[in-house]
């Protein structure tokens, strides 16, 4: 802390003798001009540095809930078993989304999976998994 008062006495001080050359201001008003900058400075830069939490979005989905899945089990059942979709679009009632991934601070995800269930009469009749997903998440 003193290394930094020290500094920003220093500069003050340099900016000072720069600054009353060519102005006609008094002096303690310069030097509190030169802190404020040079505060405003360290506040800016240091605002770079926020922490950015991981996120983790959607349904779980591990692989041996999957291996459990078969064609012709009943809604509830998926249901169950992977829990409530994360798209259950009212316009296509037959399909199911579940979609999940994993970001770490501000780096790309680094975990995503994206299954589609399909239905007729309230029966599994495919099973998509391994779809992409954007790779900007």
């Amino acid at each position: 802390m003193t290394q930094l008062y020290w500094l920003l006495h220093r500069l003050s001080n340099i900016g000072l003798q720069i600054l009353t050359a060519e102005t006609t201001l008094n002096p303690q008003v310069m030097r509190n001009i030169v802190i404020s900058i040079c505060l405003l400075f360290v506040i800016s830069a240091a605002g770079g540095c926020v922490y950015q939490a991981n996120l983790s979005q959607g349904n779980v989905i591990k692989q041996e809930d999957l291996d459990q899945l078969e064609v012709g089990m009943t809604r509830i059942q998926v249901r169950y078993l992977l829990g409530t979709p994360m798209i259950d679009d009212p316009f296509h009632e037959e399909r199911w989304d579940y979609i999940y991934f994993v970001k770490i601070g501000r780096d790309d995800a680094i975990f995503k999976r994206w299954v589609s269930i399909f239905f007729d009469a309230d029966r599994v009749i495919e099973i998509i998994d391994g779809q992409e997903l954007s790779p900007d998440l």
